[in-house]
């Protein structure tokens, strides 16, 4: 089902109205939409290396203003549109894990799974249903999507074309790695 909508994004990151289709696909992708704006942040960025962190920048922001919005059905509309959003997706148990995971972490799990390739709309939907504090939502939200993004960036910059492959097929894998890394990372500050 998702394969024809994949390779149809895909397409449109050729296009000279590309940036648009891009800050579009990842504001939704951040509210309701199913596929992450990767598909074509990663071919904008492959065609035209001089504006990856353009591209790159353009995409967190989209997808931090969609997390508002995504935010803003958990908080508003929870009942007449956040829980249709769930149960398309057939969601209900990560839902109710994220609601539970926020209560006992708060923050830092925003922050943490926002890194993930996992669907940012679930989130953004749960922490606005779990009434987290706006302004702690917004600042996970920046440093959860751009780092996000930026990881992405980086590994274009550095690899380019050949890291495409493993970006598309493994991004879970590649952003677990890094995840670990970064946690390794904040732990040795704590403990040193």
């Amino acid at each position: 089902m998702l394969k024809p909508l994949y390779n149809r994004i895909l397409k449109l990151s050729a296009r000279k109205d590309a940036v648009w289709w891009m800050s579009a696909v990842s504001f939704a992708e951040s509210s309701f939409f199913p596929l992450p704006p990767d598909i074509m942040l990663v071919p904008m960025c492959l065609a035209e290396p001089k504006k990856l962190w353009r591209y790159t920048n353009i995409c967190a922001l989209a997808s931090l203003i969609g997390g508002l919005f995504g935010y803003a059905v958990g908080f508003y509309l929870f009942e007449s549109v956040g829980r249709l959003i769930i149960d398309f997706y057939n969601a209900q148990e990560s839902f109710q894990r994220f609601q539970d995971m926020f209560a006992e972490f708060g923050p830092w799990f925003l922050i943490l799974k926002g890194i993930t390739p996992i669907p940012y709309k679930l989130l953004t939907i749960t922490a606005g249903f779990a009434h987290l504090d706006l302004t702690v939502f917004i600042l996970c939200s920046i440093v959860a999507r751009f780092s996000r993004f930026y990881m992405i960036a980086i590994l274009l910059h550095f690899y380019g074309p050949q890291v495409r492959d493993i970006i598309e097929k493994r991004l879970m894998l590649v952003t677990t790695v890094l995840l670990v890394i970064i946690i390794g990372g904040l732990l040795s500050f704590k403990f040193v």
